[in-house]
């Protein structure tokens, strides 16, 4: 399976953070499977000119989760799975339509994913708030 990682070098998440939440993201809409091999740590950063330690780093933190395995010269295989939804889950086109009625409405992607947190945080609240209290 072909797999790309896109990496944004002006939104301020680190690189390897970008790379670990992809591969979650392909994982939970099972664009990954148990078995699929990673792009080599090499080809990674031939792709997107990123410091080699960056890409291993974000390996090694997606073994230290359970979902991958690098096997020494064979390269880094899934071997976990996230969530139980899929790229064509009816639920990504309810999803599709609202995002396309407020875009048609004027809506930024920002504002948009703003409001859409805010109504996941009202739905699953964090078992830890995010808040660091502001000290005088």
């Amino acid at each position: 399976m072909g797999f790309d990682f896109r990496i944004d070098r002006r939104g301020g998440i680190p690189a390897y953070v970008q790379i670990v939440q992809q591969v979650q993201q392909a994982l939970r809409l099972g664009l990954l499977q148990p078995g699929d091999r990673l792009p080599t740590a090499r080809a990674v950063v031939e792709a997107t000119a990123l410091n080699p330690n960056t890409v291993l780093k974000a390996y090694r933190e997606l073994e230290s989760q359970g979902l991958v395995e690098t096997r020494r010269r064979h390269g880094t295989f899934v071997t976990g799975t996230l969530g139980r939804s899929s790229a064509d889950s009816p639920w990504r086109a309810e999803l599709a339509d609202v995002a396309g009625r407020a875009r048609a409405a004027g809506l930024e992607r920002d504002d948009l994913a703003a409001l859409f947190a805010d109504v996941l945080e009202d739905l699953y609240p964090s078992k830890e708030p995010d808040v660091v209290p502001h000290q005088s």
